[in-house]
């Protein structure tokens, strides 16, 4: 499917960028659609910090077409047509946590294949970004119904021990992520590059 580049922006966010798996574009699909039909696209997801070393996590609202009320990364979002990943992380943040003005930096990118329940399949080509932040947040509730900062080891331990409390692409990207970045410094150690097979999100 092709838009015409005066479609309304609400029409453009309904669809996502198709892509193989060299992330090159393959046109435009619907979103609903690409998700039952396990369509692979490409998507963003973020991961802030802030000084003591703590992640940012929310959890999904309960109306989410797919995986709600589950605890999640910062933000992930589906770039628009002709938008930049780290232009679309940033646009994100401010809409669905009110957050501004933050620095991403490329931790990478990400390949899977999930299976959600209901009939959903998230197959995507993740690009990774992290940040800091220390201010304030102005979640919105249609997409958020909680943010909270956690120890961002006591998060990696309890994805093991409760994996059901977390979104099924959370789980497979905070163990990549737990390896290449130093909290403690905020460096990356090195880029994510992960490919994981076709697995079950239940």
């Amino acid at each position: 499917m092709v838009i015409m580049k005066d479609s309304p922006l609400n029409s453009r966010r309904d669809l996502v960028i198709l892509v193989d798996e060299d992330d090159r574009e393959l046109g435009l699909a619907d979103k609903l659609i690409v998700h039952r039909q396990g369509l692979l696209h490409r998507a963003v997801s973020v991961f802030l910090f802030n000084a003591s070393g703590e992640i940012l996590m929310q959890r999904r609202a309960r109306s989410k077409y797919h995986s709600p009320d589950l605890l999640s990364n910062s933000c992930c979002t589906h770039p628009l047509e002709g938008e930049y990943t780290a232009e679309a992380g940033v646009r994100r943040l401010q809409e669905e946590l009110g957050v501004a003005k933050v620095a991403l930096q490329s931790a990478g990118h990400a390949i899977y294949r999930l299976e959600l329940g209901n009939g959903m399949i998230e197959h995507e080509l993740d690009h990774l970004f992290t940040g800091f932040y220390d201010g304030a947040f102005d979640p919105d509730p249609y997409e958020v119904s909680e943010v909270v900062w956690q120890d961002f080891n006591k998060v990696h331990k309890d994805i093991v021990m409760h994996p059901e409390s977390y979104t099924a692409w959370f789980r497979i990207l905070l163990p990549a992520v737990f390896e290449a970045v130093d909290i403690s410094t905020g460096s990356l150690r090195e880029p994510v590059s992960l490919r994981h097979a076709v697995s079950s999100g239940k």
